[in-house]
């Protein structure tokens, strides 16, 4: 079972369902040919998806395009089911750093063909995620650079002031969804500048206030 924790609480949850936004950045929804939309758009990867700091992605087989997409992570604290905008933020216990991995080439394949792309986002070891800090500690949300490199090579450098949906409207639209259990992870979209690796590579991912990430990338 995968866990989400909380140091400097010393809490520890386990993870459930990790909900997930396309196109919450209107740069990086440009930069792949996509419309910004009017609601969120949401994506699920299980919690089998999860790997640690320090732990490797492995590219799939079925794929030769697997790119790295820099996240802020909000950990789910206490159940949420329609909540209001103005009550969503007593739910959240954390905020953490993660990379949504994603096999381009396996997900536009298969949005081509209007079928879900579920195995370009969900596969083993897709979501490298850190510890959390706990929500107080962060003042601001949408005030956070969140940055990735690849090799000691920036390639992301981005602030959260740029979502289109903010953390309140995200936590309270997916409560009206699915009810939001203590140990949900809500990733909540990308800054631009995603792009590729490859194995023998390795990541470095931080938002400033919240955590690092150091990831390697291997094959298979």
């Amino acid at each position: 079972m995968k866990t989400a924790k909380i140091p400097a609480t010393n809490q520890e949850f386990p993870i459930g369902k990790i909900v997930c936004l396309a196109r919450n950045y209107a740069e990086h929804a440009r930069e792949l040919g996509n419309e910004t939309p009017a609601s969120p758009v949401l994506f699920m990867k299980p919690a089998s998806a999860v790997i640690s700091d320090g732990e490797a992605v492995r590219i799939p087989a079925y794929s030769r395009e697997c790119h790295y997409e820099v996240e802020l992570a909000v950990l789910i604290g206490k159940t949420a089911c329609k909540v209001s905008i103005d009550q969503a933020m007593a739910h959240v216990a954390g905020y953490g750093v993660a990379i949504d991995m994603t096999l381009r080439d396996v997900q536009n394949q298969l949005k081509s063909k209007g079928l879900p792309w579920e195995i370009a986002k969900g596969f083993d070891t897709s979501c490298p995620l850190s510890p959390f800090v706990p929500a107080a500690s962060v003042a601001d949300p949408h005030g956070l650079r969140l940055c990735l490199g690849v090799n000691g090579e920036a390639r992301q450098d981005g602030t959260s002031a740029d979502m289109i949906h903010r953390v309140p409207q995200i936590v309270s639209y997916i409560s009206g969804i699915f009810t939001l259990e203590p140990g949900d992870v809500i990733l909540t979209g990308t800054p631009a500048g995603v792009g590729q690796v490859q194995a023998g590579d390795v990541m470095e991912a931080g938002i400033s206030g919240v955590g690092t990430l150091k990831i390697p990338v291997s094959q298979g």
